[in-house]
């Protein structure tokens, strides 16, 4: 026996979630299916959480300034890392509450395990659906290398970081990628002793060599680095002993931040008749979201693309309206838009540097250990670069780590979204004194190079205009 319904959802991630949002207004015949916790992973282990813990540490790691401000005492305070833990649950819990009330389905939703039988069939604990349409948004899981399980909880991922009633003052960190620069930096300002491993030199997915030379140095004053043989880990009799080549440091607890990877294990995605890739996915198209012509479609994570919340929810709105349409359509995507939490902030938007390597650009750029506001807060520490296409000076990306970059990224990538030359991008009013006019001498540097290479000669950051026709400014 099987039972018909409409749609069907494997997942409530952000991504099932964005789905379910649209699939709600177009049937009432439909079922979302998730294996584990509810809640998604931002809220419950990722994106929340993190930035919980590095509040806290940020907050603390204030004091070191405050003597250049003329603020006596620092040396009394200390960390209550336990209570720290206890409030990053605390609020934690809260974020969780909200997502599990927006994916309350009623008795259409089921915690359980689905397995699809072919592309309108799925088994959900033993029993049959067949579904008009599937979603697949069954996101991914850190990498964890089973050897390491008996090593209990000495060996930590995000998914048991934050459960933590206390944690050791000796800490590994396995990867520098976003997640595993943001807590080896926020770990160290809490007082643990850190030391992150990687195989090359490498943080917070920069490519630009510049960016990366000016962040690799701050990060190695709060915690140490050792680049070289991917690491081991064997059981000791004081914690961990991590080993790569003939680097062995001991340690209380390992945190393991090197990757996630897509959970299609036991899924049947074999099922749907089409070749699988190197990552067990079958072949979809990045605008539309649909399974070769099958009306199947994938969402977030599971997509190793842009693994990101805000590009997840697209792929689920996405993949929900196309379900429900007759041919389905393709979307133009978002700027590539994505940020590290250290402080300074790394981002990369738009085309990476890696990206635009052979193509004819101009770069500006802007240091700001010497830039007035930067200096003012004492976060004088960073590098911005921009990158221009040489013929149109239309910007194409930039990558930084630069003091309150969340900012300046979503500035830029505001501009390259919508196809923004440098010398527009100079026309925007910028206050004094503030961070965007470092931005601002980065463009101006980029503007000279274009024009000496034959673009317009730019005289004025200011558009020029018939003095009949400039109108009034309000």
């Amino acid at each position: 026996m099987h039972e018909n319904i409409d749609t069907l959802i494997i997942g409530a991630g952000s991504a099932g979630l964005a789905a379910l949002r649209e699939v709600r207004k177009r049937t009432d015949s439909f079922l979302i299916v998730n294996d584990g916790p509810w809640g998604t992973t931002c809220a419950r282990v990722g994106c929340m959480p993190s930035k919980l813990l590095i509040e806290a540490a940020n907050a603390f790691h204030r004091r070191n300034s405050f003597e250049a401000f003329g603020i006596r005492g620092a040396g009394q305070l200390h960390v209550d890392l336990p209570a720290v833990l206890h409030r990053v649950r605390s609020l934690r819990d809260g974020f969780v509450a909200g997502t599990i009330q927006d994916s309350d389905a009623g008795d259409r939703q089921i915690s359980g395990r689905a397995h699809l039988l072919g592309p309108d069939r799925v088994s959900v604990n033993g029993k049959e659906y067949r579904a008009r349409r599937i979603i697949i948004a069954t996101g991914t899981r850190p990498r964890f290398e089973n050897a390491w399980r008996s090593l209990g909880d000495r060996v930590l991922t995000t998914d048991s970081l934050f459960e933590q009633p206390t944690l050791g003052r000796r800490m590994a960190v396995l990867g520098l990628g976003a997640v595993g620069t943001e807590m080896a930096q926020a770990l160290a300002r809490l007082g643990i002793e850190v030391t992150a491993f990687v195989t090359r030199r490498s943080a917070a997915g920069l490519s630009d060599p510049e960016v990366l030379g000016a962040l690799w140095p701050l990060l190695e004053r709060e915690f140490a680095i050792h680049v070289g043989e991917r690491a081991r880990l064997a059981a000791h009799a004081h914690g961990v002993e991590v080993i790569s080549g003939d680097h062995r440091v001991v340690v209380d607890q390992v945190l393991v931040a090197s990757g996630r990877v897509p959970n299609v294990e036991g899924l049947g995605l074999d099922t749907l008749g089409v070749t699988l890739d190197e990552h067990g996915l079958p072949p979809f198209d990045r605008n539309s979201r649909q399974v070769a012509d099958l009306p199947v479609f994938i969402a977030g994570d599971l997509d190793p693309a842009r693994a990101l919340l805000h590009e997840a929810v697209d792929e689920g709105h996405i993949a929900g309206m196309n379900a429900f349409a007759g041919q389905p359509q393709g979307f133009r995507r978002r700027t590539a838009l994505a940020i590290t939490f250290s402080q300074p902030n790394a981002a990369v938007v738009g085309r990476s540097f890696k990206e635009l390597s052979g193509e004819d650009i101009v770069i500006g750029h802007i240091d700001f250990s010497r830039q007035g506001r930067a200096r003012i807060a004492q976060e004088n520490a960073g590098l911005l670069r921009v990158y221009a296409d040489r013929a149109t000076g239309r910007l194409l990306g930039s990558e930084m780590c630069a003091p309150a970059g969340e900012h300046l990224a979503h500035l830029l990538a505001l501009a390259v979204n919508n196809g923004l030359t440098v010398q527009q991008m100079l026309n925007m009013p910028i206050y004094h004194p503030v961070l965007e006019e470092g931005l601002r001498t980065a463009l101006r540097r980029a503007a000279s190079q274009w024009s000496a290479k034959g673009g317009d000669k730019a005289v004025s950051d200011l558009e020029a205009c018939d003095l009949n026709r400039c109108g009034v400014m309000d």
